[in-house]
């Protein structure tokens, strides 16, 4: 497992696609998901699925984002949102790298890797009771701590280029637009408290 931290916005889930597509699984699926955006009701179906009439609404067997991540990697951003109940069921997973589908008794063996990404500090909640310290320990194999843009500004020319080149696209321009004088050295002379994706939508 890799955990991501780092601010809102410093791309945390370009660095989780990045690992997927550099590593032996990339052929296999990249499925994300935003922890802090499902319901708590909801969370087991949308992660582990559900079999046929397994509550009210369940007409279909559904699969969930882990078995539709095997072979690949899931991305489990904002993992500092989840709910501490969610989290027992997730260590378990983990430990045992099997699911068993909301309603189901058949167990789904798993093959993936385990990337999660959070913009808080989960060691402090853990300490706090606020995060499970085991669940923190197993997430936490290969710590990854991604700076904010103010702190790595020999980036920002090299992304601005980056960016105006693909929003010139996206927005069909005919030609790339360039900067005009000093206004690098104003990019340069802001802190950027929205980080790479202030930065994008301030390109745009």
């Amino acid at each position: 497992p890799v955990l991501l931290t780092g601010e809102t916005g410093v791309g945390k889930d370009v660095i989780a696609n990045a690992i997927h597509l550099a590593s032996s699984r990339r052929e296999g699926p990249f499925i994300a998901v935003n922890c802090g955006s499902i319901p708590e009701t909801l969370i087991d179906s949308e992660l582990f699925g559900h079999e046929k009439g397994a509550f009210t609404g369940a007409t279909l067997r559904k699969r969930g984002r882990f078995e539709r991540a095997q072979g690949g990697t899931i991305f489990l951003d904002e993992i500092g949102d989840m709910p501490l109940q969610a989290q027992v069921r997730l260590l378990r997973v983990i430990q045992h790298r099997e699911i068993e589908r909301v309603g189901g008794v058949d167990r789904i063996p798993l093959d993936l890797r385990i990337i999660a990404a959070t913009h808080v500090d989960l060691e402090k909640n853990a300490r706090l009771g606020e995060f499970r310290e085991d669940l923190w320990y197993r997430l936490a194999v290969f710590p990854i701590h991604i700076p904010p843009l103010r702190d790595r500004l020999e980036d920002l020319p090299e992304l601005v280029r980056f960016l105006v080149a693909r929003k010139a696209r996206e927005l069909k321009l005919r030609r790339v637009p360039e900067l005009g004088q000093g206004e690098m050295q104003a990019l340069l002379g802001y802190d950027w408290p929205g980080n790479v994706r202030e930065l994008e939508n301030v390109i745009e």
